[in-house]
């Protein structure tokens, strides 16, 4: 009889691409997943990882196995939620997943709080982007995701992804305090720049592919200007750092973001360029009370929605949905 264990091993590496993305995923090791997966080999008699370059690739037998554990796992899955839901309270494992900035400025508390409440529930956390978090929660490889996206440019979700709308993350232009733009802002009432402002500025921002990106790119070319992007880094710290060389400007959205250097200051744009930020999980999770209470407990600590009829009173199944 194969080892639900270990199938839930080699699931993960066929999610996560490799053995150290699974064993973060998982919160193991990554030897103690190879040994899982080196028993599922001897158990099935196959080979199920092979080599390539520093890495390992799944053999053809083992993505067929590997489909099979995700349809077994999300049997097991049923019947946990099952048994949780008549228990009424949060228990068992909560996998999330949140983007960097989430990970930093929004989840803390909330787990801080849930690990207070409930001692049954185990809620674990692991980074992704937005357009990755949606994938794994599909997949079946983690519980719940923090994500987001912006109004220009939603995020694509796969069918049987549904969602609660949790807040808004407004972003800001960042400047050196001496910059033209500061002096442009203080100028004005209000202290607001506009986008026609920003035209001919030297950009620092997130690399290709990132919905922060994206939303700039697009942005800036429907007001009539071609964006230069200097520098294309990952960390919002880094960008700062860079904004306090004067080394160009950065739109940095306000959650997670910390204290700003002592020479940058942050500058409001209208229209202000908005982050929806959203819970994400399966369907048939929803009446998981782990899967409620973590999304009550998100609410409190995000900017309220600046439609206030999409922000949902109840929970998740109230707000349910497709994420578009």
């Amino acid at each position: 009889m194969l080892d639900l264990a270990r199938l839930r091993a080699l699931h993960a590496v066929s999610v996560h691409g490799s053995v150290g993305a699974a064993a973060t995923a998982l919160g193991y090791t990554p030897s103690a997943v190879s040994q899982q997966i080196a028993k599922l080999e001897r158990e099935t008699r196959t080979t199920l990882l092979e080599r390539q370059g520093r890495g390992v690739v799944l053999t053809d037998a083992a993505r067929q196995l590997a489909g099979t554990a995700e349809e077994l796992l999300a049997l097991v899955e049923q019947a946990e939620t099952a048994l949780e839901e008549r228990r009424g309270r949060p228990a068992g494992r909560l996998l999330i997943a949140a983007f960097p900035t989430a990970a930093r400025g929004l989840l803390p508390p909330v787990l801080a709080r849930l690990a207070a409440l409930h001692d049954d529930l185990d809620a674990r956390l692991v980074e992704a982007e937005p357009h990755q978090s949606v994938d794994l929660v599909a997949r079946g490889a983690v519980d719940l995701a923090v994500t987001h996206d912006w109004d220009i440019a939603p995020l694509p979700a796969p069918e049987g992804v549904e969602r609660a709308a949790l807040g808004d993350d407004p972003s800001e232009v960042a400047v050196t305090a001496g910059h033209p733009l500061a002096r442009l802002a203080a100028e004005r009432l209000g202290g607001t720049l506009e986008r026609a402002d920003l035209a001919g500025e030297r950009w620092i921002c997130q690399p290709p592919g990132s919905v922060c990106h994206d939303w700039l790119v697009r942005t800036l070319r429907a007001s009539g200007h071609e964006p230069f992007l200097a520098y294309q880094v990952t960390e919002y710290q880094t960008q700062l750092a860079l904004v306090a060389a004067g080394l160009g400007i950065a739109l940095i959205p306000r959650l997670g973001r910390g204290p700003l250097p002592d020479n940058v200051v942050t500058l409001p744009l209208e229209p202000a360029p908005m982050r929806r930020l959203y819970a994400v999980w399966r369907p048939g999770a929803a009446r998981r009370p782990a899967i409620t209470e973590t999304v009550r407990a998100l609410r409190p600590h995000t900017t309220p929605l600046t439609t206030p009829a999409d922000r949902p009173d109840g929970p998740p199944p109230d707000d349910g949905g497709r994420l578009r």
